[in-house]
Parts: C-alpha cells; structure tokens; sequence
C-alpha cells in the first residue's frame, strides 16, 4: 500500500470521486490508501460540498512550510485512554462529523458535538474544547449557543464553578422535544394559512396536509421518545429484598 503524502493526481481523484457521490471507502480502495487518510484530507479541506483539488493540495504545501519541529502534538493523536487505536478514533471522529453535517449541522457545530460524544465523561469545558479542536475560544462559545438552543447539548456548573457542556441520555431527548415544539409552532402557521387563503382553494388544501402530516409525525415521534426514554433510559427501582449486600440466608 502506498504511503506518504497524497499526489496532486490522486487528490483530483478525490474530488472526481466526491463529485460521483462515492463513500470515502470506495475512494480510498481505487487510491489504494486507508480510508482514514481520505476522509482526514477532505474533512481538513472544506469537506465533501467544497473540497477542491488544487486549493487542497496548495493547502497541504503551505502546511508543510510553516511546520516546526516545536509544534506540540496534536491532543487527538495523542496516547488514548483504555488503549484505544489514536488514528483509528481519528478518523471515526473524521467520519461522524461528515455525516452529522450531511444532516444539516454546520461544521463547527458537528465537530464540538462529536467531540463530545466520544469524550469518556461526556462533558467538556470550553478551554477543553478550544485544546481538543485547536480552535478559537469563540469559534466554540458559537457552536455551543447553537447546539444549546437545539437542545443537543445541555450547561452545568462542576465543583469548581466552571461551565460544563453536557451530552447524555436526557439530551436526544430534549432535542425531540424542542423539534416537537416547533413542528407545532409550524403546523399552528400552516393551518393560520387555510384560515388566510381559504379551505376551499388549492393552496389552503396543500397547507392542511402539511399541517396534518407534520402534526401526525411530531406526534408519533413525541410518543415514541417518551416510550423510549421510560425503558432505556428508566433504573430499575430497588426493593427492600434487592438492597445491595443483602442476602436471603
């Protein structure tokens, strides 16, 4: 398998391959390179809507000139914990951004949510997330104003006064709820535009079924968050017989 740095050619192969809608799997096996190195060079140049060949591969020369041998290493690369593959998390990292802002999340908004994700505690400070993602202070206090108001994230206060960022159970949760919200706040405005535009017309008509579609699926989702929450997410309750470090004899 070929190693070193990515040809020119091969980066326009990239592109060629991104522009057919091929998985980065797909790309890498017709490269014969690790996927993990592909999906590495689009994501750190623009990702798969705006990645450009000749941009990526000036990118990558203007990287190397201003490289010093002092520069600290970069914390994702670094020893990982319950002996986990560093590259291998890299590039699942890599590979969860992507698909999380194929549905829609910014990119910065994904990458401070993955980084979340896939941190053992669950939770990160902002100083932490700025050391992780080697971004700006305010790069992150952006993404996380964002995330907050989608209910994907939730803040608390740690033991020393700091604010934390928090991803766990509860937090899908409360984001089904805050879509539910405002697929009611949408399917109210829809049905306010039958009431302006007439029943009987049909532009009226179109909005009544786009209100009555988004009201049966919020409500379907709704339920079903709620049924899931109380089993997976709902301890068992103990009784007396059940009390740790009691026995029946």
């Amino acid at each position: 398998m070929p190693g070193g740095r990515l040809t020119q050619q091969e980066r326009q192969q990239i592109a060629l391959g991104l522009a057919d809608g091929l998985p980065y799997a797909e790309i890498a096996r017709g490269l014969d390179r690790p996927t993990s190195t592909i999906t590495r060079e689009v994501m750190r140049n623009g990702g798969p809507t705006t990645y450009r060949a000749d941009l990526a591969h000036r990118a990558t020369g203007h990287r190397t000139q201003r490289r010093r041998p002092a520069v600290p290493a970069d914390p994702k690369t670094a020893p990982q914990a319950h002996g986990r593959d560093a590259e291998a998390v890299l590039a699942y990292e890599e590979m969860f951004t992507t698909v999380l802002m194929q549905s829609g999340l910014p990119k910065m908004m994904a990458r401070v949510l993955v980084c979340l994700y896939t941190t053992d505690a669950g939770s990160l400070t902002a100083s932490e997330l700025v050391q992780r993602l080697q971004v700006s202070a305010a790069s992150v206090s952006k993404a996380i104003a964002y995330l907050d108001t989608q209910g994907l994230v939730r803040r608390e206060r740690d033991d020393r006064r700091r604010e934390r960022y928090v991803v766990d159970d509860d937090v899908w949760y409360q984001s089904m709820m805050a879509s539910a919200r405002a697929n009611a706040q949408l399917v109210d405005t829809a049905r306010q535009g039958v009431t302006v535009l007439g029943p009987g017309t049909p532009a009226g008509a179109r909005l009544e079924n786009i209100a009555r579609f988004v009201d049966f699926v919020s409500e379907s989702i709704t339920r079903a968050a709620e049924q899931a929450r109380d089993v997976l997410y709902t301890k068992p309750a103990t009784t007396p017989d059940e009390e740790p470090g009691r026995s029946d004899g």
